[in-house]
């Protein structure tokens, strides 16, 4: 029993986050029909912002939310800087610019802040455990957790239920079409970027808080995940995303607990392994997306 909720704590927790991180790569993707490689910056920058406002006198929350905001200020200057002036030439010119814009903010760490690995000012809850039916956890597990059920529940309402959301819908299905009746494209795609933004500076708030330290390579791992989820699930579904995150995060937290020591070291070769089975059984994912128009 005890073993069971432990498990199924670690699972929803830790797919919670995973979930996020695909969902905000694949907001991006699902109306440009492009992978923003820079995903994994916006979260480093969420991290150096609270590194950097640990000696302030602010409150934690509102460090956190200045975090979030500088992460969605950058996710809409990618847009800008490295989507806009190409995306209409050629995906390679895009995907380079991604790359070099990655590239750029990682430097700027590096030679501003530092290359090592910094703390970050956490609150004393992200350390505490708590105890339920017999069963000792995390409180930042349980945070996660919360968090992530909260924002999927209000990105659903967003996509469904407002203007904003339908657009971007419409945007994702067929952009040409939803320019000629009147879309306005660049609002939708930087809306998109924002959105991206705010789910990486919350991921990044949450991925610390695991970790306790900011380095400026701390957006890879995040990306790789991000990336490998939205494959499984399905690159041109949101709710595919969404299920690849958990189904990634089963994976993952299945092999920590049945491989033995000595074989826990080859945990990413399993992993991938039974990833390339799920991509040799369904190469477009779990959930296919809705056939999609050509990008301008």
């Amino acid at each position: 029993m005890g073993f069971g909720l432990q498990f199924v704590i670690d699972v929803l927790s830790l797919g919670g986050a995973y979930a996020l991180m695909a969902l905000g790569l694949v907001i991006v993707y699902g109306i440009l029909k492009l992978v923003n490689f820079a995903y994994g910056e916006l979260i480093m920058v969420a991290g150096y912002t609270m590194f950097l406002l640990g000696g302030s006198a602010l409150p934690w929350l509102v460090m956190a939310a200045v975090a979030v905001a500088m992460s969605m200020l950058a996710g809409v200057l990618t847009d800008y800087v490295a989507f806009r002036p190409v995306r209409a030439k050629s995906v390679t010119a895009v995907l380079i610019t991604s790359f070099a814009f990655s590239t750029l903010l990682q430097n700027l760490a590096l030679l501003f802040i530092s290359p090592r690995p910094r703390p970050v000012a956490l609150p004393e809850i992200f350390s505490e455990t708590v105890t339920i039916a017999g069963v000792v956890t995390p409180v930042r597990n349980l945070i996660t957790l919360a968090a992530s059920v909260l924002l999927l529940g209000l990105f659903a309402l967003l996509m469904r239920k407002t203007v904003l959301g339908i657009a971007m819908r419409a945007a994702a299905t067929h952009f040409i079409m939803a320019r000629m009746l009147g879309v306005p494209a660049n609002l939708i795609i930087t809306s998109a970027f924002a959105i991206s933004g705010f789910l990486a500076g919350v991921v990044g708030l949450l991925w610390i808080g695991r970790i306790g330290t900011v380095t400026p390579g701390i957006g890879l791992e995040p990306l790789l995940i991000a990336f490998i989820a939205t494959v499984i699930g399905g690159m041109r579904s949101m709710s595919g995303a969404v299920l690849g995150g958990f189904l990634f995060a089963l994976i993952d937290t299945t092999l920590n607990y049945t491989l033995s020591q000595d074989l826990l070291k080859f945990r990413d070769a399993f992993t991938f392994t039974l990833v390339i089975l799920i991509l040799l059984w369904r190469p477009e994912g779990l959930i296919k997306g809705p056939a999609t128009g050509q990008r301008t």
